[in-house]
């Protein structure tokens, strides 16, 4: 984009130009971004970072995989594993022995040479979009899953939620192939080709996020002003303009007083994509397109 004052911005799928890019990395990796937030004072997942052997052996550190099953061990099981440098819950899963965490972390490892091995917090997942420190958005992610109709299987109802999708202009795929939702169903008693009871609901991913199928529920005028200044000093704490901050909370909601609450902040996300969020109603359309003319706006503006 060429503006009038002679400024040049570059977009490039998620990333908008607004954020420097040392920042921007930083929020990248996840397990650093984490060692600047605790820094701060802001509540964190409990976790520890696991390499791949060819780089641990470059650090010349011990943190292998028979680390991360001692790690997992003093945790305790379950826990979440992660890729540390994916977005979009790339690779996300919760391993409920020490065979799905080997599983889990050698599939990792054949994109990533770092991993995040978490404690498994179950709660409400929600995620906050700021800009120049202004709450843009709030929402709930809930994961994928399907209800059952007494009469189709996991996959049929699977298959039809893809089809969903696509009338609602939504550019979400299902891998239906994915080792995660066989993990789950396998876990709960279940298989894809399972017919489950009529309204039967099951949730098939361990990670919230849109991206993988999961649902939003728009929380943007309920948000309790405490959290939405959490969102937006963590934001400003982390030397972003724009930024998506997701927030697990594990007693009480985000209609309620911070205070009051148990919460944690998983990650901050310097890219933070809202083409699945459009897709949840007018109201969240007009939300986006807003902020994309607040986005376009301030990139005009000179540093």
């Amino acid at each position: 984009i060429i503006y009038r004052n002679g400024l040049v911005r570059s977009l490039r799928f998620y990333s908008l130009d607004l954020n420097h890019i040392a920042s921007a990395d930083i929020a990248k990796d996840k397990d650093y971004a984490k060692f600047f937030m605790k820094k701060k004072g802001y509540s964190v997942i409990p976790g520890e970072t696991v390499f791949k052997d060819s780089w641990a052996k470059t650090v010349k550190s011990n943190r292998t995989i028979s680390y991360g099953k001692k790690y997992a061990k003093k945790l305790g099981y379950p826990v979440i594993v992660k890729p540390n440098s994916q977005s979009q819950g790339s690779g996300v899963c919760v391993a409920w022995n020490e065979k799905d965490l080997r599983e889990a972390l050698l599939e990792i490892f054949k994109n990533d040479k770092i991993a995040v091995i978490e404690q498994y917090l179950p709660g409400l997942d929600y995620r906050i979009v700021v800009l120049d420190k202004k709450i843009i958005s709030a929402y709930e992610r809930i994961p994928l899953s399907v209800t059952g109709n007494g009469q189709q299987s996991i996959l049929l109802l699977l298959k039809q939620k893809q089809k969903d999708f696509i009338l609602n202009e939504r550019d979400t795929k299902i891998n239906f192939k994915d080792k995660r939702i066989k993990l789950k169903l396998k876990h709960a008693g279940y298989t894809l080709n399972t017919i489950l009871p009529k309204n039967k609901k099951i949730y098939l991913l361990d990670n919230a996020n849109l991206s993988t199928g999961g649902d939003a529920v728009d929380v943007t005028n309920v948000i309790h002003p405490g959290f939405k200044k959490i969102a937006i000093n963590v934001t400003k704490d982390m030397g972003l303009r724009i930024s998506g901050v997701d927030i697990m909370l594990t007693k009480g909601d985000i209609t309620k007083n911070p205070k009051s609450c148990r919460y944690y902040i998983i990650e901050i996300n310097a890219a933070p994509g809202l083409d699945h969020y459009v897709t949840t109603g007018r109201k969240q359309r007009k939300i986006v397109e807003t902020m994309y003319l607040k986005v376009l706006k301030a990139l005009g503006k000179k540093d």
